[in-house]
């Protein structure tokens, strides 16, 4: 996620431990430190407004504010202006994970960073074939962390914010439920931006016309009506030229019936003309914000059980290498840009994972 460019918290070191720890089954246990801008989760503010500790809540925010948003000090009303803030970072960074296909899998509020960070890697994936509700978290029996239900989620997570630090928001109740009306509802807003700006970049468009959401919707139906591979569908996108060619053929063969996909590029080229799109600089583009490789599930499952069954980390190591430089095509590791064969499909994620 850092190499592709998403906020994240890092992991500094992983160690074994030499004991066995009980999940679905015995497991061997190990121990991973993580950084991060913050380790405050919307849950935190949570737990002590469950509480009834109004103290605690503005101590709290009031650290949040020194350590994570300065800037809002110098608002007038400096918690409306943190809160605002917290909104469009978490809109900004889900967004981001939908660029990229990526599910987390288990967005409960003590999973959201108020820094705007991903936070607490467990049941998350990339998706492989494109499916507007994929699902791979274990957990998650009735897809309400379902890909395209991330953000919904987001908004239903920042609404529990608000409830928390109510009294920070306004002298009244009513004047601060007012307030945090106000700037929920700008949620939407500020996300479907982002998504757009994300997804024009994804797609070579370097202007903005009213047409393109629609161009880029219909770009994501004929990709689930086809089970096309959401990454590789964006990066071959990123090699074609604005005229037809021969070089249509790697994204073609990724769509069961090409038939619609070669309409969408025709329309596609069609909006490209209108900018006078420069092929070799929207290329450039395309390629810096499209993926070659991403962590797909099976390549991570083998290398769990290398290590796991055979106390082999050659594997992970190798695909680790790999995907420091994400975006460049590597010599001799196209076996990392394909998606699985139908034996190697991973159903399933696990918070172990």
């Amino acid at each position: 996620m850092a190499q592709l460019g998403v906020p994240t918290t890092r992991a500094l070191a992983a160690v074994t431990t030499g004991e066995q720890v009980a999940r679905q089954e015995l497991l061997p246990g190990g121990v991973i430190t993580r950084i991060a801008a913050s380790f405050v989760r919307v849950g935190t503010f949570e737990y002590f407004s469950s509480k009834g500790d109004l103290e605690a809540v503005t101590r709290l925010a009031d650290y949040v504010i020194e350590h994570n948003y300065p800037a809002c000090h110098a608002a007038t009303q400096p918690y409306r202006a943190w809160f605002e803030a917290v909104i469009d970072r978490q809109a900004a960074l889900i967004a981001r994970w939908m660029q990229f296909g990526f599910i987390h899998g288990v967005m409960n509020t003590d999973n959201m960073s108020i820094a705007g960070e991903t936070i607490d890697y467990g049941p998350c994936a990339f998706m492989d074939h494109y499916a507007h509700d994929q699902v791979y978290s274990s957990i998650d029996r009735h897809g309400r962390y379902a890909y395209n239900n991330q953000p919904n989620i987001g908004l239903w997570n920042l609404t529990r914010l608000a409830e928390s630090i109510l009294p920070l928001l306004g002298v009244t109740t009513e004047s601060a439920v007012e307030a945090a009306k106000d700037a929920l509802e700008k949620y939407a807003g500020r996300y479907a931006d982002y998504w757009l700006e994300g997804m024009r970049a994804k797609t070579g468009l370097a202007t903005r016309l009213h047409e393109d959401k629609v161009l880029i919707n219909e770009l994501f139906e004929v990709m689930a009506a086809n089970r096309a591979d959401f990454t590789l569908t964006f990066h071959y996108l990123s090699l074609l030229a604005a005229d037809p060619a021969d070089e249509d053929g790697d994204l073609r063969a990724l769509f069961e019936d090409p038939a619609p996909i070669d309409r969408w590029l025709h329309n596609w080229r069609s909006r490209l003309k209108k900018e006078n799109s420069i092929d070799a600089g929207r290329q450039t583009r395309m390629q810096a914000v499209n993926p070659v490789y991403i962590p797909r599930n099976h390549q991570i499952e083998a290398a769990i059980r290398a290590a796991e069954d055979h106390g082999d980390f050659s594997v992970f190591h190798e695909l680790h290498a790999v995907l420091q430089t994400p975006y460049e095509r590597q010599p001799n590791k196209d076996v990392y840009m394909q998606p699985p064969e139908p034996d190697e499909v991973v159903q399933q994620t696990f918070c172990g994972t």
